[in-house]
């Protein structure tokens, strides 16, 4: 009898280890790579993960999106398992799915895939006034931050560069600061231009034109329109006037969107599951952040997405009824 109940104790505990846990589905884990944390891809990625998280009890699942390099590492973050999901400019989106420089070296990432594209971007060099640099040609002999490795500015700051055939050498000093460091670089006159390829209204911007004496500066020119001739990822786009202290009027240059992007290997619940807790907040979603206020469902799941849809946000897009 004895031996009995210590048999029935132990099968108690056993079906208590075997069954106990498991009844409740298994915790799942994503990460978002998003960028430095003064720019809106961080906060693009923060504020997806707050909505996918209020539903964890629900889905099981849990998200983060930690501060990193940019679009390019993201990229190389998805492909190496590092990051599930990852924010970058659509050239980059683009570009890894074709294998063209920067990600020549890896080849074809053909198992990219967007998930919905979010705020427009805009290319900016901000430079101090008494750099006298009015347009983008003036920053040759100046002393320039063209961005950090990995980064979308610094991409884009070479593409342009290629186009008009400079190299490093064309300015006094080259820096390849982060995000976060840029303005007070500028400020404490330690550079004279930070470029940045981002959404705005920008903190870092707003920072530095704040708290120094500044302007935007037009990207303009006969290289720069046989760029968006050759390149159909970038667009003629402007930074509004007013945004920031000394730039009243607007400011051309040179854009595209911002993409959420996964692998064609995330699970397909979990994407289902990301999308919709998004888009069923997508208001509160819009106010998290002034570059998300023009937001609109229609243009999220087709502009700026050079690469296929994930079968988890396409699931997601037919139950709304649009596709």
């Amino acid at each position: 009898m004895k031996g009995l109940s210590l048999a029935c104790a132990l099968s108690a505990a056993l079906v208590g280890v075997s069954f106990g846990g498991p009844v409740q589905a298994q915790e799942r884990f994503v990460t978002i790579g998003t960028g430095g944390q003064t720019g809106v891809y961080y906060v693009a990625g923060q504020s997806i993960c707050r909505f996918l998280n209020r539903g964890a009890a629900d889905h099981q699942i849990k998200c983060n999106a930690p501060a990193s390099g940019g679009g390019v590492a993201n990229v190389n973050g998805i492909r190496s398992g590092e990051f599930n999901f990852g924010i970058m400019q659509s050239d980059h989106q683009y570009k890894a799915m074709k294998g063209v420089e920067p990600f020549k070296a890896e080849g074809p990432m053909d198992d990219i895939r967007a998930v919905f594209s979010l705020q427009s971007e805009v290319f900016t060099i901000l430079a101090r006034k008494d750099a006298k640099i009015a347009g983008f040609d003036d920053l040759k002999g100046k002393r320039v931050n063209i961005g950090n490795p990995g980064s979308g500015q610094r991409d884009t700051f070479e593409e342009i560069m290629t186009v008009k055939g400079w190299d490093k050498s064309v300015f006094s000093l080259v820096s390849e600061l982060k995000p976060a460091e840029q303005a007070s670089a500028l400020g404490d006159n330690n550079i004279d231009a930070m470029s940045y390829f981002v959404g705005h209204p920008n903190g870092a911007i707003q920072e530095a034109s704040t708290t120094t004496d500044t302007v935007l500066v037009p990207v303009t020119g006969p290289e720069i329109d046989k760029l968006l001739a050759e390149k159909s990822y970038y667009s003629k786009a402007e930074i509004p006037g007013g945004l920031y202290k000394g730039s009243p009027n607007p400011t051309p240059s040179i854009g595209g969107k911002a993409v959420l992007s996964t692998s064609a290997k995330a699970d397909p619940e979990v994407v289902y599951q990301l999308v919709k807790s998004v888009f069923d907040n997508l208001d509160r979603f819009k106010r998290l952040h002034p570059a998300f206020a023009d937001l609109k469902e229609a243009d999220m799941i087709k502009v700026g997405l050079s690469a296929p849809l994930h079968e988890g946000a396409v699931r997601y897009y037919k139950e709304r009824g649009w596709m």
